[in-house]
């Protein structure tokens, strides 16, 4: 099964994973398909995306940290611009 995990890290975690050194991703309000070849782990700094998939939607926004599973495929509704740190683990 391939579900998206989203959780709220303190601060504490967040230095704890190195999260702020990270790569940073930028995309502005769009729409688009996406395959996951690989996990990713993202911290959402900023905007809002609706991440559709054959589950269901998820909202995901700032503040979130969110743990995407290899093999899934959705679709990115980006609502607000969104800036995010990310890594493939």
């Amino acid at each position: 099964m391939k579900t998206i995990k989203i959780e709220k890290l303190g601060e504490e975690e967040l230095r704890r994973r190195g999260v702020h050194d990270w790569p940073v991703w930028t995309c502005g309000i769009s729409r688009f398909d996406w395959h996951y070849d690989t996990s990713e782990e993202c911290y959402i700094l900023e905007g809002r995306v609706i991440v559709e998939t054959d589950r269901g939607s998820v909202e995901i926004g700032r503040g979130d940290f969110v743990t995407f599973p290899q093999g899934l495929s959705c679709v990115w509704d980006i609502k607000e611009p969104v800036r995010k740190h990310y890594n493939f683990p």
